[in-house]
């Protein structure tokens, strides 16, 4: 018996160990890769903003380059006018954005060490210090225009061009890349292939499209309510609070957290607590009504692992991998959820047990042996 339980405990122990090392090794990959893997990743989710309208285009019997030509060159004019538009101004303006967080945080500790609390210098020095590093870093980010991933200018129009490239050529061929899978992997594995390839561009789709609807109704509600109160840099808050929406939970939080410091340094204390109050009210309208209306159950993430997702993204890979940590996760949720589902048609549906209304377990007879 001891034996069987040492065996089993060894068993799972080489499960994890490689899975463990698989991993490390995706990871490592990944990392040496990011160059490549970054702007597919990039040129994927815009694919899933701009196909509708191409598809339209092409029930409309216009040839598919010609509508991804349209389709890309009028996002891009749309992009360039709200950067040449917004961009600017918020560049200009992130270093006083850092400055006025930065008073905030420094008096809500204030607040903290007073009564009733009279939490010691100690306790807040180094939680203080480290929000106050973080916000004056991103600050200076934001002002200098660095792109999150990408270390130097040359890399950023280098990922630039290879995602309009690949968006361009997503939008035109994307049709014919699932029967081209049969070609590749075979009638039999190109039927699995496409079968979990559909279901992919269906969660990533609607979760993007969700996402732009919720992060623009966020940016409006708050918006709308920092502009009508007078708050300080209502024009970049919103930006930040559109960007934010983009990253589930960790996003909003941090967006709306910085709306209450300015309007608490910029506008007083009442101020920032209709700020809250407003925050409070669309994240609740965001969680409990638009997300499940729109987004309904194709995500199937819990919470837990959305937020796992986010941290461990934006740990390794910044700002880029917040934004990318909860599609991924949920791409590989569908092709689990695929496996599994071949795996229960494979073997057949577990066997029924009928239970016995008294509760008492109740003996299976043997099976007669057949006569010889």
């Amino acid at each position: 018996m001891i034996g069987s339980g040492i065996l089993w405990v060894a068993k799972w122990s080489l499960c994890i160990v490689a899975i463990a090392a698989g991993a490390w090794v995706l990871g490592s990959v990944t990392a040496r890769l990011w160059v490549v893997l970054l702007p597919v990743a990039l040129a994927i989710v815009v694919t899933t903003i701009l196909w509708p309208p191409t598809r339209w285009l092409t029930q409309h019997k216009l040839a598919p380059a010609l509508a991804a030509t349209i389709t890309l060159v009028g996002f891009l004019a749309l992009l360039s006018g709200v950067i040449a538009l917004i961009v600017p101004s918020v560049a200009d303006q992130a270093p006083e954005l850092a400055d006025k967080a930065t008073a905030g945080v420094n008096q809500v500790r204030d607040w903290i060490q007073g009564p009733p609390l009279r939490l010691r210098d100690e306790q807040l020095d180094s939680a203080v210090e480290a929000i106050v590093a973080r916000l004056q870093s991103s600050g200076a980010q934001i002002a200098s225009g660095v792109f999150t991933g990408v270390s130097t200018a040359t890399s950023v129009l280098i990922t630039v061009f290879l995602v309009v490239v690949l968006v361009f050529f997503f939008l035109k061929d994307g049709t014919r890349l699932l029967p081209w899978m049969h070609t590749v992997f075979g009638t039999r594995s190109g039927r699995h292939v496409e079968a979990v390839l559909e279901r992919v561009w269906a969660t990533l789709g609607g979760f993007i499209r969700t996402q732009a609807i919720v992060s623009l109704v966020d940016a409006v509600c708050i918006g709308a309510a920092l502009f009508i109160l007078d708050v300080p840099l209502a024009l970049v808050l919103t930006v930040i609070t559109f960007i934010g929406g983009f990253i589930p939970m960790v996003g909003a939080f941090v967006a709306g957290a910085l709306a209450v410091l300015v309007a608490l340094v910029g506008n007083g204390f009442t101020t920032a607590l209709i700020v809250l109050g407003v925050v409070i009210a669309v994240q609740q309208l965001e969680g409990n009504v638009l997300q499940p209306v729109l987004q309904s159950r194709s995500m199937e993430l819990h919470a837990v692992i959305v937020l796992l997702a986010v941290t461990a993204g934006g740990s390794l890979y910044g700002i880029t991998g917040a934004f990318l940590a909860v599609p991924v996760v949920a791409m590989i949720a569908v092709v689990i959820r695929y496996i599994g589902e071949q795996i229960d048609a494979a073997t057949g549906p577990p066997p029924e047990v009928d239970e016995p209304d008294s509760g008492e377990a109740v003996a299976t007879p043997p099976s007669p042996e057949p006569a010889t």
